[in-house]
């Protein structure tokens, strides 16, 4: 009979090892902490946009609104701040477009939460109509609130779209598929029939600020 040795070393480093996988495996998903927004907000942001998949594997659609809503803020102040530093820079216009630039960033920060809330609404339909009926507006929204990590690159021009299109359709559809246990095609397609009327709301209420920090059209 041939007999095996196991050192106590090697088996103490595998024992590590098994339990850090369990743990990364089972852990919560990150979340916003508004006792520090900085650090966690990166942390969150950083977490979504290379490891999509698994926050959403680990995430829950259950708990309050108030970290998710600070998160929409956070995301669009950094990228509010980034698009006005490029317009100071390299922009020839006047103080007082400047100062209309300024506005118009204030006021997109101070409503993208609302903003959010009624696209988060849009997709609620889908959810209910496609995966579960059920569904209510907090998880929804909480799930579209840290997709909207994606749009922190919504302040570079020449992707734009792209970002839109990565924050509401790809994330959108990972997390239906994560949270909610669907395949890809039912995720693909719930996450699609929202995409579209979110993306037309999404233009609409864009103009709204445009429109609020520039005033109404001289006709």
């Amino acid at each position: 009979m041939r007999e095996v040795y196991v050192s106590v070393a090697g088996f103490a480093s595998t024992f590590v090892r098994v339990c850090i996988i369990f743990s990364m495996e089972h852990t919560k998903a990150l979340e916003f902490d508004p006792a520090h927004p900085l650090q966690s907000g990166l942390a969150v942001t950083r977490t979504i946009l290379l490891f999509p998949k698994s926050f959403y594997a680990n995430f829950s659609t259950s708990g309050p609104l108030k970290g998710p809503t600070l998160f929409v803020l956070f995301v669009s102040a950094v990228s509010a701040i980034l698009r006005l530093a490029i317009v100071f820079i390299f922009s020839t216009s006047s103080i007082g477009e400047a100062a209309i630039s300024l506005l118009e960033a204030l006021v997109f920060v101070l409503l993208s939460p609302g903003i959010v809330a009624g696209l988060a609404g849009i997709y609620l339909l889908s959810v209910r109509a496609f995966v579960k009926k059920g569904a209510d507006f907090q998880e929804v929204y909480r799930l579209l609130a840290y997709a909207y990590a994606a749009m922190i690159l919504f302040w570079i021009p020449v992707i734009q779209a792209f970002a839109f299109t990565y924050t509401f359709l790809v994330l959108m559809t990972l997390g239906v598929r994560g949270v909610y246990g669907t395949s890809t095609t039912t995720a693909l397609v719930t996450t699609f029939a929202g995409y579209v009327p979110a993306g037309i709301l999404f233009v609409f209420l864009q103009l709204l600020v445009t429109g609020l920090a520039f005033g109404p059209p001289a006709w």
